[in-house]
């Protein structure tokens, strides 16, 4: 019950935090990074193009807040593994009797499934646009990719690392290509920064604020940190390090995702284009922009897909093994099996991708305030964290990021039943 049986762990002897900083800053790598790839997966894409093609750059500022709400949230999960030794979801099972575990694992693993879900659509896009295939092959394919990096993290978590690191490489050198292409006015990006909600917006704002914040990663970092703590005698140096680490990779997802809705309303927001298809978005870029931008959209799009996919894979490992006792989903294999049928019903049925993803990540922050609220209750318990709880004025941040959540979460649900 302990750890993920996804990601095997790694062994190796992390430097102190006084010694070779550098060197120890490189060594402790990977946690943070991992996480970030959430926050660039293809669910992210869709609110990204949603957003910039449809109100230009208004809505750049909501990526900016959803950013800090993201970075206080991974800080306190990060702790929560560093201090206590066990991960979020593990800490919640112990806590509840059989019947409120049961139900909060179906609320949590509904919210898994949707966010691999939105992954693997977004593998079998890019796979489709790339090279061309009809979409059994291209999930066959999918499929076959994705399996293999899983099983390469489980036989050793820092090749899988590394692989990612190649994965995240590919998207930022992708967006950097799509920007020098289709460079966006300064001033217009200047004035996005400034905080303003257009009329019917939203629903995307709150799927942007989803797929930024996202339920999975909550659980995911205080797993991925636990190989890093050593024996825990010193968590206040381990949190450093990982304080800096988080600052440093969901700040460069921050930029990929801010270079995505610059591209979408540079390129095609006020141009009557039609973006609601990652297709149509990539078939329009080649007249808009050139051969160039379109390639790089599909493979940035295939390398933010599989490196998804792994991460989303491990967050529910983290989530079964603390939730869920026996069944056929402790097995990573039936899971992505069970993932993929809904992703190809929907590619099948030819529902618009971008506003299927869209739809994916409201659900998503529809979900946050059950993964939010017991991570605050938690952090803030002496039994729980020692003399290492958070203050007062963590507390109160944390507790008003959950009230606006859910107060945007009930306007969004009145907005689409038309009470409001």
């Amino acid at each position: 019950m302990g750890g993920s049986t996804v990601l095997a762990p790694d062994q190796r002897a992390y430097p102190p935090p006084r010694v070779g900083r550098l060197r120890a800053a490189i060594a402790f790598a990977g946690p943070a990074f991992l996480v970030s790839v959430g926050y660039m997966d293809p669910g992210n894409w869709g609110t990204d193009l949603a957003a910039g093609s449809r109100y230009g750059y208004e809505l750049l500022w909501v990526l900016v807040v959803a950013n800090l709400a993201a970075l206080f949230l991974q800080r306190l999960s990060a702790k929560l593994g560093i201090v206590t030794g066990k991960h979020l979801a593990q800490i919640i099972g112990e806590r509840m009797g059989t019947g409120p575990r049961r139900a909060y694992a179906t609320v949590a693993l509904s919210a898994m499934l949707v966010t691999e879900t939105a992954e693997f659509l977004g593998v079998v896009v890019a796979l489709r646009l790339l090279l061309g295939l009809n979409l059994i092959a291209a999930v066959g394919l999918g499929a076959t990719l994705v399996v293999g990096l899983l099983a390469l993290g489980a036989r050793r978590a820092r090749p899988l690392e590394r692989a990612i690191f190649v994965l995240l490489g590919t998207v930022a050198a992708a967006y950097l290509i799509e920007l020098w292409l289709s460079p966006p006015p300064p001033g217009q990006v200047m004035r996005g920064l400034v905080p303003d909600l257009p009329a019917g917006s939203l629903p995307i704002a709150l799927g942007i604020l989803g797929a930024v914040v996202m339920p999975h990663n909550l659980f995911l970092h205080s797993g991925l940190v636990l190989d890093r703590r050593g024996d825990g005698s010193d968590p206040r140096g381990v949190l450093r390090r990982c304080t800096v680490e988080s600052g440093v990779a969901l700040n460069l997802a921050l930029l990929v995702n801010a270079a995505i809705l610059l591209m979408a309303a540079t390129t095609f927001f006020g141009g009557g284009h039609n973006v609601a298809s990652l297709g149509a978005a990539h078939a329009t870029l080649t007249p808009l922009v050139g051969p160039a931008a379109s390639l790089a959209f599909g493979l940035a799009l295939l390398a933010a897909g599989l490196a998804s996919c792994v991460t989303g894979g491990i967050a529910t490992q983290y989530v079964i093994d603390g939730l869920v006792r026996t069944g056929h989903l402790r097995s990573p294999l039936v899971r992505r099996l069970i993932a993929m049928v809904p992703a190809a019903i929907l590619l099948a049925a030819g529902t618009p991708e971008i506003l299927a993803l869209v739809w994916s990540q409201v659900v998503l922050a529809l979900t946050l305030p059950a993964v939010i609220i017991p991570l605050m209750v938690l952090v803030n318990s002496r039994g729980v964290m020692g003399e290492h709880t958070i203050g007062r004025p963590v507390l109160a941040i944390g507790a008003g990021i959950t009230v606006v959540l859910i107060g945007l979460n009930a306007t969004a649900v009145l907005q689409v039943l038309g009470l409001t």
